[in-house]
Formats: C-alpha cells, sequence, structure tokens
C-alpha cells in the first residue's frame, strides 16, 4: 500500500469528481425563453388545483409535473424549503401553544418552521442505524399540547412511514413530510411527498434538483393546496379580486426562470437518481467489510433511495484513527468528505438561549402550558449526538460518477485503514 498523500505521499486521486449542478442546452435555452418572452413573473393565481393552459406558466406547468412525478395530486412552488415547511405548518392551522415533533439531526428550518407560526418543536432521537427519525422516540415525545411531527427522509432514503403514520394518526397529529433530500425517492413505492398530509421540498443549489432556490408542497388535499397557494400568493383567495386579501399570506413565489429551470432539471432527475443509487448501494457492499465503516442502512422500505448525500458512521476505536484526522487525510487523497452536523440542533444558541421573539413567544407565552428546557434533550437524543460524532459525508455530486471513481473512493478510505497506525503516531505527535 503506497504512502498516504498526508504524509507526502501520491495521492489515490486528482481528477475532479462530477460538478453540480448539471445543466445544458436544455436549461441555457429555457431561461432565455423566459427573458425574451418578458413574462418573468407568474401572473396566473389558482394554477394549484386548476389546470394551466399549456404555456400558459412555466412555474405552473413544473408544480403540476413535479407532484405527479412524487405521486400527489397537487404541488404548489414557493420560493424555498423553508417557506414550504412554514406555510404548510400555517394551512394545517398549527399556531401557539402547539407542539411540533422533529428530529434533532436535521437543517435548522425543520424546526425553526414551527417557530416562524409561533409553535414550539421539541426534538426526537433518531435511528442509530438510519439517522431518520426514530417511531419509538417519537411517541415518548408526544404531549397534550402536541399537534404535528415532521419526519425528515434523511439523505434520501424514506423514514419509517409505516409506524409514524400509525402513531400520528392514533394521536391525531398531523405529518409534514420534510422531503429535501428526497427528490425521485419513494417509501414502498410510493413517491416521498404523497405519504403524510403534506410533503415539502427545496431546490436549493446543493439539492437533486436545483434552481439556485426554490421549493414546493406537495398534498393529496384539495383544500390545503388552495390555502397553501394562498399564503404563497399574499393571502389572495381562489376566484376573488386581484388586490383583495383574506387572510395574512407572504410573497413566497418561484421566479417563471426558476421554473423554466426545474423542468429541465426534472427531465434527468430518474436517470441521475438510478445512477446515484446504484453507486450508493456499490459503496455500501464495497465498504461493508472494512473495520469501523457503517454504511447508513437501507430499509427494504426505501425502494428507490435518492442518495441525497452518502453517509457512513466511522466507529474510531474500530478503525484505528480519529474522525478529524480519517477527514483530513481522505481529502487529501483526493475524496471530497465533511463530517455532517456539528451538532444536534438543540445546541444551537438561539434553542438553548429560547432567542425566538422579543417578548419571549413562543415557549413563554399565555398559550404555551409546558416547560422546556433545550439543554435537557441531549440525554434524551443519544443517537442524535453520536451522529454528530461518528458521521461521514460525501455529497451526491460523487455519485453521479462512474464505478471506477467509486472504487477510487473505496481504494482511498482502504488506504487510511491499512496506514492507520502511522497515521495515528503521525497525528498523536501534533
Amino acid at each position: 500500500m503506497s504512502r498516504l498523500a498526508m504524509l507526502g505521499g501520491t495521492p489515490v486521486r486528482t481528477k475532479p469528481f462530477p460538478s453540480w449542478p448539471v445543466f445544458d442546452r436544455g436549461e441555457e435555452e429555457a431561461v432565455l425563453e423566459v427573458l425574451r418572452s418578458g413574462e418573468w413573473w407568474r401572473y396566473s393565481y389558482g394554477q394549484a388545483v386548476e389546470a394551466s393552459a399549456p404555456g400558459d406558466s412555466k412555474v405552473g406547468e413544473f408544480q403540476d409535473a413535479f407532484a405527479q412525478r412524487q405521486g400527489a395530486r397537487y404541488g404548489v412552488a414557493c420560493s424555498s424549503g423553508t417557506a414550504a415547511l412554514e406555510v404548510s405548518l400555517k394551512a394545517l392551522g398549527v399556531g401557539p401553544g402547539d407542539e411540533v415533533i422533529v428530529p434533532p439531526y436535521t437543517f435548522v428550518a425543520t424546526a425553526t418552521a414551527p417557530l416562524a407560526v409561533n409553535a414550539v418543536p421539541l426534538f426526537a432521537d433518531i435511528d442509530c442505524e438510519t439517522f431518520n427519525l426514530d417511531p419509538a422516540a417519537l411517541e415518548r415525545a408526544i404531549t397534550p399540547r402536541t399537534r404535528a411531527v415532521i419526519p425528515v427522509h434523511f439523505a434520501g432514503a424514506a423514514a419509517d412511514m409505516e409506524r409514524i403514520l400509525s402513531i400520528a394518526t392514533r394521536h391525531g397529529l398531523f405529518v409534514i413530510e420534510d422531503a429535501a433530500h428526497g427528490h425521485g425517492a419513494a417509501w414502498q413505492g410510493k413517491g416521498l411527498g404523497s405519504l403524510g398530509h403534506v410533503g415539502t421540498f427545496s431546490f436549493q443549489v446543493s439539492k437533486n434538483m436545483t434552481a439556485g432556490e426554490g421549493g414546493l408542497i406537495t398534498t393529496n388535499h384539495r383544500d390545503l393546496a388552495i390555502l397553501c397557494e394562498s399564503y404563497v400568493w399574499g393571502g389572495r383567495k381562489l376566484g376573488g379580486a386581484w388586490y383583495e386579501h383574506h387572510r395574512l399570506g407572504w410573497n413566497y413565489r418561484m421566479t417563471e426562470f426558476q421554473g423554466a429551470i426545474l423542468l429541465q432539471q426534472l427531465r434527468r432527475l430518474d436517470p441521475q437518481t438510478t445512477k446515484r443509487m446504484e453507486n450508493g448501494l456499490y459503496l455500501n457492499r464495497r465498504l461493508a467489510s472494512l473495520p469501523g465503516i457503517q454504511p447508513l442502512l437501507v430499509p427494504a422500505y426505501a425502494t428507490r433511495h435518492a442518495f441525497h448525500i452518502y453517509v457512513f458512521r466511522l466507529e474510531e476505536a474500530q478503525f484505528g484513527v480519529s474522525r478529524a484526522v480519517f477527514l483530513e487525510a481522505l481529502a487529501m487523497e483526493g475524496i471530497p468528505c465533511t463530517g455532517g452536523y456539528a451538532h444536534p440542533l438543540y445546541k444551537n444558541p438561539m434553542f438553548l438561549n429560547q432567542d425566538f421573539y422579543p417578548r419571549g413567544c413562543p415557549t413563554s407565552c399565555n398559550h404555551y402550558t409546558g416547560k422546556i428546557d433545550y439543554a435537557s434533550f441531549a440525554d434524551l437524543c443519544p443517537n442524535a449526538e453520536r451522529a454528530c460524532r461518528k458521521a461521514v459525508w460525501l455529497e451526491h455530486r460523487l455519485l453521479l460518477g462512474g464505478q471506477d471513481d467509486m472504487d477510487d473512493i473505496v481504494r482511498a478510505i482502504e488506504k487510511i485503514y491499512h496506514r492507520r497506525e502511522e497515521l495515528s503516531r503521525m497525528s498523536n505527535a501534533r
């Protein structure tokens, strides 16, 4: 085994992996079409539930096509995945005095969306094998004040929706699927975002489909689609006058440029998802026998995995080097990598200090009868704590490469393992 690049040797790889975002003349021509049309903004309100005429709106066409792709009846495009979560909670009537259960191992928007509607986020631990919400932890976290749960389909693998939906039904909870990682993915053959009351997606630049920014809400309920579109469009009412506003809403609209780009991105979604899944499962097979490397479990119900991130746990004692040193060594071998989330969400100063709104809402307002100490969740969420210490992330763009690229990843990790003692001595001498 050759000398480690970190110790002056030749790296396994100098060739770059596929770049992201991926685009071609399709995106270029679509953007130019919108630019030259002068119709940069969608004027047609109500397209979430009323079919738009062909060519009437790129956004309208995209939200219909994407919702259909995910198996949902309705799609409501918006400005971001964060906006999608906030609007969904608002449309479901979640508000002051309510609790929303979320996993702590996710992007902050999953937990700040409840705050945006003056509800209180509570954290339930993740499953150590999948990093998705643990249904048993969810049920333990439910109180009489709990109104909704937001399971995240982490890294593009479906959460345990059978158990989550069963628990939610038993306790009368709304289910908002956070599918920001789940474009094109499925649970038991059903598209993510079509299983709960609503689903939410992000098209931010790191996601498996992107227009730089953007979001979308999916639902099978017409009344929710109408409400969501109203909130996105400043509180307008279906069939109402243009300057007539019926509820407090926002300007969370998507531009025609974004809609045009996303229509082009959508045509690549299935082949790219197939490629990522093939490569992700190949890495799972190749790495599973290496001591200290534990790829995340792909449950049987996760019938189509989006592999937004390729994740494995590094067990330092078994592998023989610390995660910090491993990450540095792997990067120097030409494999881009990170440790993912540095800490669970409840350890952010915002939560520890409950620095949400000037007068203490929503945790200390008259509507909320609970008492909460976010520091206490560290004891309640041991799996999330471990995930933050052990996870290694590879970006989804790496999985768009060929098998030789995947073999380079494996070779680099094997090289570090076989040189672990030398690497450990070096790190101890620092």
